[in-house]
């Protein structure tokens, strides 16, 4: 996938940031110009599109430098920027981030493979489970 990303910046299709220690590559993010899915396919936001830093160095300020640059990039688009987080537990450390960094829900509920899931509507607790937030960046 980490080459995928490379050859999607070079084409200028995605921006990609790498934080290392040590030399080794401890977490990433990539943010595109809008979302092709979810409800911001429609309001041509920049997104990030994928955020990992790995479990090891989690909480060391990594993904704190990480979203510095990927906001600073996004703010040379849009005054505003958006990402969809998981909702089962594994994202709970993301979770907590991106609120104490000010991103707030977007309003339009929560997201299921893509889709806007109805009240009572019927999905799995896994990585498709989405709940979309933004910030305004100026």
């Amino acid at each position: 996938m980490l080459e995928k990303y490379y050859k999607e910046q070079q084409e200028g299709r995605r921006f990609v940031v790498f934080a290392k220690v040590d030399g080794k590559a401890v977490g990433y993010a990539t943010l595109l110009s809008c979302n092709p899915h979810g409800p911001e396919a429609l309001r041509s936001l920049p997104v990030v599109n994928d955020f990992n830093v790995l479990e090891g160095y989690q909480h060391h300020g990594i993904g704190n430098s990480i979203l510095d640059r990927i906001e600073a990039q996004a703010a040379t688009m849009s005054d505003e920027i958006a990402l969809g987080v998981g909702m089962h537990p594994g994202y709970g450390s993301a979770q907590r981030l991106y609120v104490k960094r000010g991103y707030v829900p977007d309003g339009s509920g929560v997201w299921y493979r893509d889709v806007l899931l109805p009240m009572n509507g019927a999905c799995c607790n896994d990585d498709d489970l989405v709940l979309y937030l933004s910030k305004k960046l100026k």
